[in-house]
Order: structure tokens, then C-alpha cells, then sequence
């Protein structure tokens, strides 16, 4: 469990390094990280337990037990704040978004953030294509189009425009 804790941690982190400009809170790796801590735990832990049981120590595997409620009952907490922030995280990241579209010029390195998560999710905009009409970018570029990473990947002569919302 610790191990699989471990990756979990550690393919969150390593993901944050793709997606860091859309989430400006720092705080946003904090799940990761305590994952992280609680697998050092867990294998720590689980020495224990092996050990109480090896000596068949009823004092180690009482602690062992308490350690595993105590664990579980901060296991339960996580889900539950989880639970009740999960619109607040979802409103923060919207607008977080939004804010990193609208800086989007096809050139800076926050544009090649926006066209890797289009592209890597098979997506458009913050929740679809019609996002980016209100963007500075649209309106400066007066093609009436988006840019070429909202394309679906099997159109090969997309040309991002909104009259052909089927290639997007």
C-alpha cells in the first residue's frame, strides 16, 4: 500500500509540472505531498506490525492497532474536506483558467501550456470551444477561428474555424 501510495504521490507531482500555469496556488501539490508522507508512514507502520507480530508482542500490535484507527480516521477527514471543497477547487481552477486563456497570443510559454492541455486532454477551451470567443486573442486575429490545437487529432486539414464546430 505504502509503494502504491508512493507512485501515486509521485505521478501527481510530476504531473503539476505540465499543468503548473493553470494552477497558480502553490498549495496545489499540499494532497501530493501528505500522500507522500503518509506512504513513509504506512511503511514505517507496517514494520511495526511486522515486528509485534514476528515477537508476538500483544503491547506492539495494540499500538499497531491504534496507529492503523488513528490513520483511518484521518483517511476518513481527507475524503470528507475533499468532499466539501471540492466546488471551491473546481471555481478556482475555472477562473485560473480562464485568466491563462485570456493571455493566450500563440507565442508566450503560458500559450504552449494552453495548446499541450488542449491537445494532451482532447479538449477546447475551459468547458468548450465558444470560451475562446471572448478572448483578447479571437477578437485580435479576426478569423473567426480557434487556435489549431482544439482540432480533433483524426482531421487532418482543420482549420479551426467556428462555421466547422464538427473538426473541433
Amino acid at each position: 500500500a505504502a509503494a502504491g501510495l508512493s507512485y501515486v504521490g509521485g505521478y501527481v507531482i510530476n504531473t503539476y509540472k505540465s499543468y503548473d500555469n493553470f494552477l497558480q496556488d502553490k498549495y496545489a501539490l499540499l494532497p501530493a505531498v501528505i500522500i507522500i508522507c503518509v506512504a513513509v508512514v504506512m511503511f514505517i507502520i507496517g514494520l511495526i506490525g511486522c515486528c509485534a507480530t514476528f515477537r508476538e508482542s500483544r503491547v506492539g500490535l495494540g499500538l499497531f492497532l491504534a496507529i492503523i484507527l488513528v490513520i483511518f480516521i484521518a483517511e476518513v477527514s481527507a475524503f470528507v474536506l475533499g468532499f466539501v471543497y471540492r466546488e471551491k477547487v473546481k471555481t478556482d481552477v475555472q477562473t485560473t483558467m480562464h485568466s491563462v486563456f485570456e493571455k493566450y497570443d500563440g507565442k508566450n510559454p503560458g500559450s504552449t501550456v494552453v495548446d499541450y492541455l488542449q491537445e494532451q486532454l482532447h479538449c477546447c477551451g475551459v468547458k468548450n470551444y465558444s470560451d475562446w470567443t471572448t478572448t483578447q486573442w479571437f477578437n485580435s486575429t479576426g478569423n473567426n477561428s480557434v487556435p489549431l490545437s482544439c482540432c480533433r487529432q483524426d482531421m487532418k486539414n482543420c482549420t479551426g474555424r467556428l462555421d466547422q464546430p464538427q473538426e473541433l
